[in-house]
């Protein structure tokens, strides 16, 4: 159950960082066609920081609020704490990757693919 949910959240935030970096880019490239000249890697390189900045406080904002919300589970003792522990596991160690993912190697696979697009 824990896998269902940390997938749904890390396909949802990573579709949403490539719509920002799709749409940074296409407004660089938007402006490059009107100054008359093709984009460069410059370009890219920037657009792709425009939009992954553009989406790291919510990436970040969403981390915090499902750990602020795991960790209690992760930690408590009560009743039912065995299977809830198994939940909330896999989920904080996903979120922590799904974050890396999110912020770093979306942004670098679509640089690598983009900059054939360039070339």
């Amino acid at each position: 159950v824990g896998f269902i949910a940390l997938a749904g959240v890390a396909a949802e935030t990573g579709v949403v960082m490539l719509i920002y970096l799709e749409h940074a880019w296409q407004e660089i490239q938007a402006r490059c066609k009107t100054e008359a000249r093709k984009p460069t890697l410059d370009d890219l390189h920037s657009a792709i920081m425009e939009g992954a900045v553009n989406r790291v406080r919510p990436k970040m904002m969403t981390v915090v609020a499902i750990m602020a919300g795991l960790l209690p589970i992760l930690w408590g003792s009560g009743t039912g704490s065995e299977v809830m522990r198994r939940i909330a596991a896999p989920m904080v160690g996903g979120m922590i990757s799904s974050t890396v993912l999110t912020l770093v190697v979306i942004p670098v696979i679509y640089a690598l693919v983009k900059s054939r697009e360039i070339r």
